[in-house]
């Protein structure tokens, strides 16, 4: 077992991913990298809404008489969108059992998704309709390579917990006693996200009108996000030193040296991913020019030392398993 020392939630997720693509443990879809793994072991998931574009659960009605290939297709999307019922915020649904899906897990349930946030807020959402409640068990469904050492500092109290592991040789009952997430923390939640997610915006809603704060995470008077745990090389080269230069699109008024350029971003990175990176590192930009094609990103910022000062916290920074290139935008003419 590695040592517990400079370990981080993206170090732990990299370190599960990699053993189960080398191990050929993981089932469809391929890579794994940046997904919760999936691995065939003859058991049944069942899933919420996709990424709760269209609501947070839906109901799986099979037609009569479904065959087997009927049945998986049921667990699916696909089966979500063609044979589901959707369940609104105020249907009287009480959920019996919680099934989460986890990157990696601690013997003690303490639990490390894919990076999104998704099981931990739509876990928050069931607390704010009532349909769980304080002893409702949360299990979570793994390969025995995924249980690992889970440091505690790096939970946080939005973080849910397991209360049973299940894998294909164990079931572990953690005991765990860590207070699982009462309710949404809206301090957590990002404007991109609220505007992805309608049900969430109808809650937020609902819950400005009994009197809480709901002041989101990039709002102004939210409070500063935790330090970053993105994971960073040792040596850290100085800024503008890797890479080529970078254009931003013609047409904009921000100088060219108050740009930063991004490269070598991995092919299945979305950009909130790193605008996620961004925000925990402290260099958010006025706006970003999304270059997905190119592997790239241009970041504007209102002046040149803020772009220097940016560049600088960038340097080193890997998203999944990329190192990125960062440098700074060419100085216009004189």
């Amino acid at each position: 077992m590695e040592s517990q020392e400079g370990v981080s939630k993206q170090s732990l997720r990299e370190r599960i991913w990699d053993y189960m693509e080398s191990h050929d443990i993981a089932d469809f879809p391929r890579p794994v990298h940046h997904r919760i793994p999936n691995f065939k072991s003859k058991k049944t998931l069942l899933v919420p809404t996709p990424r709760l574009r269209t609501g947070l659960f839906n109901r799986i009605t099979p037609p009569p008489g479904a065959t087997k290939d009927i049945l998986r297709k049921c667990a699916t999307s696909q089966g979500v969108r063609n044979f589901s019922v959707p369940v609104g915020l105020d249907s009287s649904v009480l959920v019996d059992l919680v099934v989460v899906g986890s990157v990696a897990v601690s013997e003690k349930g303490w639990r490390i998704g894919k990076g999104e946030g998704y099981a931990d807020l739509e876990y928050a959402m069931m607390v704010s309709m009532g349909a769980v409640h304080e002893g409702t068990p949360v299990i979570t469904i793994v390969h025995d390579c995924q249980v690992v050492d889970i440091p505690e500092a790096l939970l946080e109290d939005h973080d849910l917990t397991v209360d049973y592991i299940l894998t294909p040789t164990r079931v572990i009952t953690t005991g765990c006693a860590r207070p699982k997430p009462m309710g949404i923390l809206w301090s957590k939640v990002s404007c991109e996200m609220l505007t992805k997610i309608p049900v969430l915006r109808s809650l937020r809603e609902r819950e400005k009108r009994a009197g809480k704060d709901v002041t989101l995470r990039d709002e102004p008077g939210s409070r500063q996000p935790a330090p970053s745990t993105v994971r960073r090389p040792q040596d850290r080269p100085q800024a503008g030193s890797r890479g080529g230069s970078c254009n931003p699109l013609q047409g904009t008024d921000t100088p060219l040296a108050a740009t930063v350029c991004v490269g070598n971003l991995p092919y299945n990175i979305r950009v909130r991913e790193l605008k996620r990176a961004l925000q925990e590192l402290g260099a958010v930009p006025l706006r970003l020019t999304w270059q997905g094609s190119q592997h790239r990103a241009v970041l504007h910022y209102t002046d040149s030392a803020a772009a220097q000062q940016a560049a600088s916290l960038l340097q080193g920074l890997r998203l999944g398993a990329n190192a990125l290139r960062v440098s700074l935008g060419q100085q216009r003419d004189t």
